[in-house]
């Protein structure tokens, strides 16, 4: 009876191990079959990622810029002037479209010396509407640098030499010119000089997201706290080339969201050219650059950040219309306050006094995106 009682236990236990090995089998059958599906569906994720990049080599849509200055008493003074982004190499604009109630404004597309393009909007002092929508379609490629070759054009260099002088916020000489022959020693070329001033400015500003607007771009300043956003940064990149005899210049503009429709009223942006002989204007962005860092928390040491400091040198992506050069502006026709630092806002007086653009809810403005269909 024993006997049998344990050959019963033994049979017990064999066919609850045999069940066990079973169960696990199954589960790592049913786990290796999660990791595949998942690995799967991450290939599936990366390969959309990668077709999505791949479609804004080139972009399109629509920018609208709404204004509204009804708020300002009747009898005011009251006038506006908006930027028109222009066709170039890698821009195309069309459908430029002015909606506005007309019984009580006037308005003109005019162009001023450094050749921007803009409207201009004035009421007179019966208007209590003050309402005006710019719309324009725009057509961005993607840049890819191709090879930077240099070839000595000193007539060319003479031409383009307003691009090598200061103004208010950009001085060029003594301290500024100290710290440009510092960066360029042993240069011999524009190119490399221009190169060894857009590591520096990677390697030595930084991105400071409480800065209002895209910053002021006062040089000296900056100098001694070199921190800002992108036209601080590029404010210091084109006066240092500039003091070491390269033409270059600021380009204002306004970003297009990946997204199919989004709002952009604070979504300007500020870039960099600079002018390679024999080779033409040469796009840098080490804005873009400093912004990837602090927003994806990089060091400037990672693979990443050299990768993006590589493919903005002559690079530049298609998710961005430029809209205007220039700084210390005298717009047409002319304003009544000082010299505009720059035109990448839109700008209004009221009663001869500018309304301050970097505050779009008490301007009033917003700009609204739309992919092209």
């Amino acid at each position: 009876m024993k006997k049998a009682l344990k050959i019963l236990l033994l049979l017990v236990f064999v066919v609850s191990l045999s069940a066990c090995a079973k169960n696990n089998t199954q589960e790592t059958t049913e786990t290796k079959k999660e990791e595949t599906a998942m690995e799967d569906t991450n290939k599936v994720e990366i390969k959309k990622e990668e077709k999505k990049e791949e479609n804004f080599a080139e972009r399109k849509g629509t920018l609208t810029t709404n204004v509204d200055l009804s708020k300002y008493d009747k009898g005011k003074s009251v006038k506006l002037w908006l930027p028109i982004p222009q066709d170039s190499e890698y821009q195309k604009i069309s459908n430029i479209k002015v909606d506005l109630d007309e019984a009580h404004a006037k308005q003109q597309q005019t162009t001023d010396e450094l050749g921007n393009k803009m409207l201009y909007v004035e009421w007179d002092n019966e208007a209590t509407d003050r309402k005006v929508s710019l719309a324009f379609d725009a057509e961005r490629k993607e840049i890819k640098r191709g090879e930077l070759t240099e070839k000595e054009d000193p007539a060319k260099k003479e031409e383009l030499k307003e691009f090598l002088q200061p103004h208010s916020m950009m001085p060029v000489d003594c301290r500024v010119k100290e710290l440009a022959d510092e960066i360029t020693e042993g240069k011999t070329t524009d190119l490399d000089k221009v190169r060894a001033i857009y590591d520096w400015t990677i390697a030595n500003m930084n991105r400071d997201e409480s800065v209002k607007g895209c910053g002021t771009g006062e040089v000296e300043k900056l100098l001694d706290m070199p921190q800002g956003k992108c036209t601080d940064i590029h404010s210091v990149f084109v006066a240092l080339c500039r003091a070491s005899g390269v033409p270059a210049r600021e380009i204002f503009g306004v970003r297009m969201s990946k997204k199919a429709s989004d709002d952009e009223t604070k979504g300007q942006h500020c870039w960099s050219e600079f002018y390679l002989q024999g080779h033409g204007w040469v796009k840098a962005d080490p804005g873009d650059v400093l912004k990837a860092v602090l927003k994806q928390k990089l060091d400037k040491s990672d693979e990443k950040t050299k990768e993006l400091a590589d493919y903005y040198w002559g690079g530049m992506d298609s998710l961005r219309v430029a809209l205007t050069t220039g700084r210390d502006l005298i717009l047409e026709p002319k304003q009544d306050d000082k010299p505009l630092n720059n035109f990448g806002y839109p700008y209004a007086e009221v009663e001869g006094k500018a309304l301050d653009y970097y505050n779009p809810a008490d301007f009033e403005y917003n700009i609204k995106f739309e992919e092209a269909k």
